[in-house]
């Protein structure tokens, strides 16, 4: 990469949880405290972390630890049931879906100094996170594959 990306080595644990990624699509996201949350088809909510550190959990756990009020619960739990049964982002509460389809093919991990990146590629489309360990910002960028 350039303008100072640098290639970064992943951690056996973030292997392990990519290992179980791959293949997944995924239907949606939120960032909440520090965290970006992405609903996979396969009903597991695939979390990432300011330092791109991760956790993979089945979406009732993933939602039942968020601390959080519970009407925010409510409106995250809503969402995740419309995306895994097909619905569209029209009646979305909190979650954004993506604009393009992407099944998970290959995720890789940047550094440069305090900012991480982890590119998610799929056939159809990939999906770029940045995050700022300085600002403790977390963006998702989207984008269609040609």
């Amino acid at each position: 990469m350039t303008d100072g990306w640098q290639v970064s080595e992943t951690t056996t644990h973030q292997d392990h949880v990519i290992a179980h990624v791959l293949g997944a699509k995924v239907l949606g996201y939120i960032v909440l405290d520090e965290t970006l949350f992405l609903l996979l088809d396969i009903g597991f909510v695939w979390s990432v972390f300011l330092d791109c550190e991760m956790g993979l959990m089945p979406h009732p756990v993933a939602i039942g630890e968020l601390e959080v009020p519970e009407s925010l619960k409510t409106e995250i739990k809503a969402d995740i049931d419309l995306l895994l049964t097909g619905g569209s982002d029209a009646g979305l509460l909190r979650l954004n879906q993506p604009a393009v389809e992407c099944q998970i093919n290959e995720v890789s991990f940047f550094e440069h100094g305090e900012q991480r990146r982890l590119i998610i590629t799929g056939d159809e489309a990939s999906l770029t996170i940045e995050t700022s360990l300085k600002t403790a910002e977390i963006k998702v960028h989207e984008h269609a594959r040609r």
